[in-house]
C-alpha cells in the first residue's frame, strides 16, 4: 500500500510539472504578476496539486492554477472550456472548500484589466483571516 501511494504522488508531481510547461497565455500573464511575491508579499505556487481523497485505489487530486498556502487560497482562471465544465468546477470548488481552501474564480477576460484583477485578488486574500 505504501509503495503505491508513493508511486501515485510521483505521477501527481509529474502531471503538475507537465502543466507548468504548457500554461495557457492567460496563466502566463497572471503568473508574471503573482510570482516572486509581487502581490502584497503573498507567495504563490503555480499548477499546484491538491489531494482531496486517498484510498486503496490511489490518490484523487486537482491541479490548481495558482495556490497561496498562507491564505489557503486557490485562484482558478476560467477560459472558454469552463463554459462546458460548470458542474465539474462546482464539484472541485466544494471539495476544496471542504478541505478549508478558499477558491477565487476569474474569467480570462478579467485579465484585460490587470490592475483591477490584481486588486480583486488582493482584496480577496486580505478578507481571509
Amino acid at each position: 500500500m505504501r509503495k503505491s501511494r508513493h508511486f501515485d504522488f510521483k505521477v501527481v508531481k509529474k502531471h503538475a510539472k507537465e502543466l507548468r510547461g504548457s500554461m495557457t497565455d492567460s496563466e502566463k500573464q497572471l503568473w508574471r504578476e503573482l510570482r516572486n511575491r509581487k502581490l502584497s508579499g503573498y507567495k504563490f505556487l503555480r499548477q499546484h496539486p491538491i489531494i482531496y481523497k486517498s484510498n486503496y485505489k490511489g490518490l484523487n487530486y486537482f491541479i490548481a492554477d495558482f495556490y497561496c498556502d498562507l491564505k489557503k487560497t486557490v485562484i482558478e482562471l476560467d477560459g472558454p472550456i469552463h463554459e462546458t465544465t460548470a458542474e465539474y468546477d462546482e464539484f472541485r470548488d466544494s471539495e476544496m472548500e471542504f478541505l478549508g481552501i478558499h477558491v477565487l474564480r476569474l474569467k480570462n477576460d478579467n485579465l484585460l484589466n490587470m490592475k483591477e484583477t490584481l486588486l480583486k485578488i488582493d482584496n480577496f486574500l486580505k478578507s481571509i483571516p
